[in-house]
């Protein structure tokens, strides 16, 4: 069973506990906290477990010649991508503002660290756990520090290989034991074919002592099901309000009808995934009285008779008589009444044989 751990106050991940939904808003609120706070609602609406922003230091997660790059994108919110960012950054006083507005809404809140300064940041701003971007996910000084501060962490892995995830795996492992690591691919939308969804139960294998997830950028709701059928214990959607606004992550986002029959049909997965032990169900009762078959005579078997295949067959009958798979123990048996054709092969009629099934 994999690990559990306690993600946010009172919630746990891991084994058998719910799949955690993030609800992705990131940037999608256009710089506007109002819109912010609506986002926020509108993810605890429809049943997600978590609003998630991306929080950046942005002199500290980009240089000098970055910020001053010309930005003509159709997305842009300003000429440089400097001049972008900072409409899209909100300030720490504004934070502060949705955290306790979340609060209120009553569904988790945190933000994904882009560089250390912002990590420091969220540390004070007391958030549940610390989200590692993709981006970030190679950054070994930033994972130590990171990992250093005790918090949970939910690791992305788009853009690394294996042998990276691995060295991610053991560096956050030697400072703090309550991770999970997501798949991911980084590409905004992704294409079905780019998913790889089985890398899941890659990681599966290659770490069974942590809760495995995915974080997708796809269309529609269908590949992040399969996931969570595949065992993702959390799993991260982008959302948004409206698909066609400005900004380049909307096209891969979710809208609330989308939000929320992703989380419905997370949880009826949850439901139909059920507890891996096969045997019949109570509600398999009635088809079973009705339909299920036993061993009957093929033709009539005198009282003494030492049974064989010849003399049995399988049909629906009643009443109900020998299971069909227990067919083979009753050769060799000597029945102890006259059995008639067509009639049922009843254990009380074989000798040894209820006795011996009993043991």
């Amino acid at each position: 069973m994999p690990l559990k751990f306690e993600l946010c106050p009172g919630r746990m991940i891991g084994g058998n506990h719910p799949c955690f939904i993030i609800a992705e808003i990131g940037q999608n609120h256009q710089g506007d906290l109002d819109t912010a706070k609506k986002m926020i609602r509108m993810a605890k609406d429809c049943g997600a477990d978590c609003a998630k922003f991306q929080k950046s230091e942005l002199e500290h997660k980009f240089n000098r010649r970055a910020l001053e790059r010309p930005y003509t994108s159709k997305h842009s919110w300003g000429k440089t991508y400097g001049e972008h960012k900072r409409h899209l950054e909100f300030s720490h006083e504004q934070y502060k503002e949705l955290q306790k507005y979340a609060a209120e809404v009553g569904i988790f809140f945190t933000a994904s660290g882009m560089d250390e300064m912002a990590v420091e940041f969220l540390h004070e701003l007391d958030v549940p756990f610390f989200k590692v971007g993709s981006g970030d996910t190679n950054n070994f000084p930033y994972l130590e520090k990171t990992a250093q501060k005790g918090r949970p962490m939910v690791v992305s892995s788009g853009m690394q290989s294996m042998e990276t995830m691995r060295r991610v795996y053991q560096t956050v492992k030697k400072h703090n034991q309550n991770f999970c690591i997501l798949q991911c691919t980084s590409a905004y939308p992704l294409e079905a074919e780019d998913v790889n969804l089985r890398v899941i139960t890659e990681y599966q294998k290659e770490f069974p002592d942590i809760p495995i997830g995915y974080s997708g950028h796809e269309s529609g709701i269908s590949i992040t099901v399969a996931a969570v059928a595949l065992g993702a214990k959390v799993v991260e959607r982008h959302v948004t309000l409206d698909k066609s606004w400005k900004g380049s992550d909307h096209a891969a986002s979710l809208e609330p009808g989308e939000l929320a029959e992703l989380v419905k049909a997370i949880r009826t997965v949850e439901r139909a995934l059920g507890s891996g032990v096969k045997h019949m169900l109570p509600c398999e009762v009635p088809c079973h009285d009705k339909l299920g078959k036993s061993v009957v005579a093929k033709s009539a078997i005198s009282k003494g008779t030492e049974l064989t295949l010849d003399l049995l067959t399988v049909k629906v009958a009643e009443p109900k008589g020998v299971a069909p798979e227990d067919i083979f123990q009753l050769v060799g048996k000597k029945v102890l009444v006259d059995i008639g054709e067509d009639e049922s092969v009843t254990e009380d009629a074989v000798e040894c044989y209820g006795k011996k099934a009993k043991v």
